[in-house]
């Protein structure tokens, strides 16, 4: 059986994407930071339905932390798939943006994302077979007014994203980005009315965690072994 590991995996899209895999046969690990006890939950309840899941709390930004906790979960074998969906956002305009600010945004989206990946690339690469996928974001496509540094953040992970593939594509292995827009998670929730939605969105609605999950779904299948390199956008034809 196949192991996946998702950062964030307790939020709203880490939590669909960590069901779609479990159902698709992955034994998944549910990755989560201060949340533990939600990650838990939701191993628990993939568990129950005859799925394989585990629990497993560190924090991306912490290189030695995040080393450790990885190479106890190496020595289950190799997890050869991996979806980077751990990731803040904490808004100001850049006129009044405090370091801290930027820099924790770009700590957990872009070093977060190296910090998780390598250590588990060696491994994955002796297979021959992998998928690394990372949850990115529309607003790293076209800019948000108070959005600088997770857009900067997320961007960054387009331009690593392209340049792993390239890395990796003779080992079997397939790097990409998913970059979704307007989706009805917690996070979102009270940010956008439905006014903003239906004027932003061309299909005049929020996308769902679960048609994101699709979407990773697919990527982490055999069925696409061709695509690598990309950033596909799931917005709803925002852009």
């Amino acid at each position: 059986m196949k192991r996946a590991l998702v950062t964030g995996g307790s939020g709203g899209i880490g939590a669909a994407v960590c069901r779609r895999l479990a159902t698709d046969g992955l034994h998944v690990i549910v990755h989560a930071n201060t949340r533990l006890p939600q990650a838990q939950k939701l191993a628990s309840e993939i568990a129950a339905g005859g799925g394989s899941a585990q629990a497993v709390a560190f924090d991306v930004t912490d290189r030695a932390g995040t080393g450790a906790a990885l190479e106890e979960l190496l020595a289950g074998g190799p997890i050869q798939v991996v979806v980077n969906n751990a990731g803040i956002y904490d808004d100001a305009v850049m006129p009044a943006m405090t370091p801290a600010q930027w820099s924790r945004v770009i700590d957990v989206s872009l070093n977060g994302f190296f910090n998780v990946t390598q250590p588990l690339l060696l491994p994955m690469m002796a297979t021959r077979w992998g998928r690394v996928i990372s949850i990115s974001s529309v607003a790293a496509l076209t800019g948000n007014r108070g959005q600088a540094n997770y857009a900067a953040a997320k961007a960054g992970l387009h331009g690593a994203t392209k340049s792993l593939a390239i890395e990796l594509a003779s080992r079997g292995i397939t790097v990409n980005a998913v970059a979704p827009g307007i989706i009805a998670t917690a996070m979102t929730e009270g940010v956008f009315s439905r006014e903003a939605i239906e004027n932003l969105v061309p299909m005049k609605r929020a996308g769902t965690p679960e048609e994101v999950a699709a979407l990773v779904g697919f990527l982490a299948s055999e069925q696409a072994s061709y695509i690598s390199g990309q950033v596909i956008s799931i917005n709803g034809g925002m852009i």
